[in-house]
């Protein structure tokens, strides 16, 4: 692949890494090259980078990538098990590949797996889930003070940060991207 397709959210190889270019510059100098400035974040790690291609370089690879419409289905022992939408194959995906969205996970929740040379690199969960607090400190009669929050844990164990009167028993929802409470849920 040429240097000049370069471009922001291009995902391309780097030493038998994937990498996505979150930024990208194009620069001109008075002479010389043109130069393009990416910064990169690594699929695999997390970590990010910045690199700068000159325009005379033709030797960037495109990653192998591949995203699946899959359904969270049920853990076995130290791995999730995904099956695919359309032929409902099923896929052992890590801990280490989840982090912490696997405290997110719902039963049949619709879910894209990004793979890489065919292994799993990354999961987006649904952007919003709905889970019962069952522990909180119950919060004070009159408290209204805003944006004060206190700790609850959801039934899995995974702790998060709620406003004071939510209390025991309630159902909120939940940002799966940050993992941060977004509103209490009222059931009918």
């Amino acid at each position: 692949m040429d240097v000049s397709e370069l471009k922001k959210g291009l995902k391309i190889v780097i030493d038998g890494q994937p990498w996505n270019i979150t930024e990208f510059e194009f620069c001109k100098p008075g002479k010389g090259q043109a130069m393009y400035r990416c910064k990169m974040k690594n699929l695999l790690t997390g970590s990010t980078t910045e690199k700068t291609y000159r325009s005379s370089e033709k030797d960037i690879e495109k990653a192998d990538l591949e995203e699946r419409e899959m359904y969270y289905s049920y853990k076995e022992g130290d791995f999730y098990i995904f099956s695919d939408a359309e032929t409902y194959e099923e896929m052992r995906i890590t801990k280490e590949v989840l982090k912490n969205q696997a405290y997110f996970l719902l039963e049949e929740a619709l879910c894209t797996v990004l793979l890489f040379n065919g292994k799993p690199v990354e999961v987006t969960l649904p952007f919003f889930i709905e889970k019962q607090i069952v522990a909180t400190e119950p919060g004070a009669r009159g408290d209204t003070a805003t944006n004060v929050l206190k700790p609850a844990k959801i039934d899995n164990g995974f702790e998060i940060q709620v406003p004071l009167f939510i209390n025991q028993g309630d159902t909120v929802k939940i940002d799966t991207r940050t993992g941060e409470y977004v509103e209490r849920v009222k059931k009918a």
